[in-house]
């Protein structure tokens, strides 16, 4: 009994020795690695703050030092803008062909994706096939039949010829986002529903569409962006500057005060902010969808 209670306490098990490994190696990076990134980043940023600069000058700060800081600040350019009405109304029609195209592409997106990943018949892969085509042909190369089509239709000159088209060309990027996420639905859910008696519409709107948020939401951004800063399509179809997108805005602008320079930056730089703060403000939702859709 007394060799028992002199008995010395075991010792606490130590960690693994291949974490600690792992975790020095983690801080290990090489700094030419930061090098490499500042650079990139400096090349995406630089433009942008060119622009931005660029709108807080006079136009004898830009000829003289075209790449220089504003030695005097001039806010009269971003007010002459924010004051006129037809930067205003340009800000309205490219809000509106956002919002129509966000609300088509997820709508039409989440029901197609249900349907090809869910729904079990003849053509299936086909289908799927054919939205993946889809990715091949860009708007370019389209857009000579598309504008005949559209005046065929009688939609020129009106935003519903901008979002029509491009609710279609989103269409595939949205369905190849969105097929793995419902596929990774598990059955065993789906069966439950129904022996609770949930229909398949019932099932579709109850469990499916909040199980597929991060898609959705992923899918929403990036046709709101992509219909924001589209300039092709709109230059073909719209011939009023009264219906001009901000895109096509900034090119009338430009070419209508092509001597006031400043003023010119100082317009594009208001008509990309909103783009960039969107997209700032869901990055890690765009990741995080995209990460989701590989692994499903």
């Amino acid at each position: 009994m007394a060799a028992t209670a002199l008995q010395a306490p075991p010792l606490p098990a130590s960690r693994p020795e291949p974490r600690r490994r792992r975790g020095r190696s983690l801080e290990r990076v090489n700094p030419l690695v930061y090098v490499v990134a500042w650079l990139l980043v400096g090349i995406c940023i630089g433009p942008v703050a060119y622009i931005v600069l660029g709108g807080l000058r006079t136009n004898s700060q830009i000829t003289v030092d075209p790449s220089g800081f504003p030695t005097t600040w001039e806010f009269g350019n971003y007010v002459d803008v924010l004051t006129s009405s037809l930067f205003w109304r340009q800000f309205a029609n490219s809000a509106i062909c956002g919002i129509a195209t966000t609300i088509g592409v997820v709508i039409l997106g989440v029901m197609a994706s249900f349907v090809v990943a869910r729904y079990d018949f003849r053509g299936r892969g086909a289908m799927y096939s054919l939205f993946a085509a889809g990715l091949m042909f860009p708007m370019t190369v389209a857009i000579t039949p598309l504008y005949i089509m559209i005046r065929q239709l009688g939609l020129m000159n009106s935003l519903a010829g901008i979002i029509l088209p491009q609710i279609a060309f989103a269409l595939p990027t949205t369905i190849i986002i969105l097929v793995p996420f419902l596929r990774a639905i598990p059955k065993e859910l789906e069966e439950a529903a129904s022996i609770d008696g949930a229909s398949r519409l019932g099932f579709f709107f109850r469990m499916v569409v909040p199980l597929s948020v991060p898609g959705v939401v992923t899918v929403g951004i990036l046709a709101f962006v992509a219909s924001w800063n589209s300039y092709m399509l709109p230059l073909f179809i719209l011939n009023d500057e009264g219906q001009y997108t901000l895109p096509l805005g900034v090119q009338a602008f430009a070419s209508q005060y092509s001597v006031d320079t400043a003023r010119v930056l100082a317009f594009t730089s208001l008509s990309m902010i909103p783009a960039l703060i969107f997209f700032s403000l869901f990055e890690r939702r765009i990741v995080g969808g995209l990460t989701g859709a590989v692994k499903g």
